[in-house]
C-alpha cells in the first residue's frame, strides 16, 4: 500500500474514527477532485453512509459555500472538506459543528503532503499542542520578534487559544488535517508593530522576497513587497479585510514549508497571522476572506515569559 493511501487511512480511521452507519460527506471541487473521491471510496469501504459533493472552486480562502452545502453539513455526524479554497473559517463549518458534527478542512490539500504528513504521530501531536495551549492560556500580549525585523505586539486579552490536534473522535471535534497549532483571534483594534513575512503566503505561495505589513490598530495599514497582489485580495471583499484576524503557532514535527499555508502553518519552529474574518473562532469581524502568513524562527514572549526562541520551543 501506498503512503497515500495509508494516509487515507489514517484520515478516516484514525482522526475521525468513522464507524459503519455514519452520516458522512465529502465536499470537494475540481483540482481535488481525485483526494476527494479517494476519501469517498474509503468511507464506502468502512460501511459509512456517504455522499460526494463537488462544488464550483470559491474566489477566495473563507469564502461561504453554496446554502446547500451548508444545510448538506448540517445534516452529517462526519465530514471532510479537500477543496482548493478553505472552508475552515466559514459559518457553514462552524454551523455544522454547532449541531454535533465532527470534521476536518484540507484546503488545497496534495497528495505528497498526505503521505508525509499523516503519517505523523497524532498522539504526539496532540500531547504537544494541549502542552502549549496550557501555556499561553489567559496571556494578555504576545510580543514577536525576529532578526528578519519583525517587531508586533498583538493583543490577545479576553481572548481564548483554540487546539488544532488531529484528534477528531468526538461530536463537535474540528480541525485542519494535517493537523498541529493552536490559534486565537487577537483583540480587534488593539495590535500594532511591523511584520516580516519570509516563507509564505495564502493565495501568494512561496515568497521569492518578504512582504512586510505594518500593522496599526489591529489592521494591516501598510504593505510592501506584495507588488499589490495581497493588498488587491485583502481589499477585495471591503475594509475588513485587513483586520488581523488571527495569531497561530505550529506543532507539527512532520511538516515542512511547502509554499501550501495548510502544511505551512503547522511547522514547528514557525509563527502565522492571518487577515481578514475570525468570527468563527472568538473574533467579531466577519468578511469572505481569511489569508494566513508565515513567519520564521520567531522569538515569542507571552506576558514576559518566553515561549519560544528562534524557532524552539521553550516548553
Amino acid at each position: 500500500m501506498t503512503g497515500y493511501l495509508k494516509g487515507i487511512r489514517n484520515i478516516v480511521d484514525s482522526c475521525l474514527g468513522v464507524k459503519k452507519g455514519d452520516r458522512s460527506v465529502v465536499i470537494c471541487d475540481r483540482p481535488k477532485r481525485k483526494i476527494g473521491a479517494d476519501l469517498f471510496d474509503y468511507l464506502v469501504k468502512t460501511g459509512a453512509d456517504a455522499t460526494l459533493c463537488e462544488i464550483i472552486p470559491r474566489r477566495q480562502h473563507g469564502e461561504e459555500p453554496p446554502k446547500y452545502v451548508a444545510e448538506l453539513l448540517r445534516q452529517t455526524d462526519v465530514f471532510l472538506i479537500p477543496a482548493s479554497k478553505s472552508m475552515t473559517h466559514t459559518h457553514a463549518r462552524k454551523q455544522a459543528i454547532e449541531k454535533g458534527a465532527r470534521g476536518a478542512t484540507l484546503p488545497d490539500v496534495t497528495e505528497d503532503m498526505i503521505s508525509r504528513t499523516m503519517a505523523a504521530d497524532y498522539k504526539g501531536i496532540e500531547k504537544r499542542t494541549r502542552k502549549l495551549a496550557k501555556i499561553m492560556a489567559g496571556a494578555k500580549r504576545v510580543h514577536i520578534t525576529t532578526a528578519s525585523g519583525t517587531d508586533v505586539e498583538i493583543v490577545t486579552e479576553g481572548r481564548e487559544f483554540f487546539l488544532d490536534t488531529g484528534v477528531l473522535t468526538k461530536p463537535g471535534a474540528f480541525s485542519n488535517l494535517p493537523a498541529g497549532e493552536i490559534y486565537i483571534a487577537p483583540l480587534e483594534g488593539k495590535s500594532n508593530g511591523i511584520v516580516v513575512f519570509d516563507a509564505s503566503f495564502s493565495g501568494i505561495g512561496m515568497l521569492s522576497q518578504p512582504i512586510t505589513i505594518e500593522i496599526e490598530n489591529g489592521r494591516a495599514a501598510r504593505i510592501k513587497g506584495d507588488r499589490g497582489k495581497l493588498a488587491r485580495m485583502l481589499d477585495a471583499p471591503g475594509k475588513k479585510g485587513r483586520n488581523l484576524a488571527e495569531l497561530g503557532i505550529g506543532t507539527n514535527d512532520r511538516a515542512k514549508i511547502t509554499g501550501n499555508v495548510l502544511e505551512d502553518e503547522k511547522v514547528m519552529g514557525t509563527i502565522h497571522l492571518a487577515f481578514g474574518d475570525n468570527s468563527t473562532f472568538g473574533g467579531k469581524v466577519k468578511v469572505d476572506v481569511h489569508l494566513d502568513g508565515m513567519v520564521l524562527k520567531p522569538n515569542v514572549v507571552a506576558d514576559g515569559r518566553e515561549i519560544m526562541k528562534n524557532g524552539r520551543h521553550m516548553l
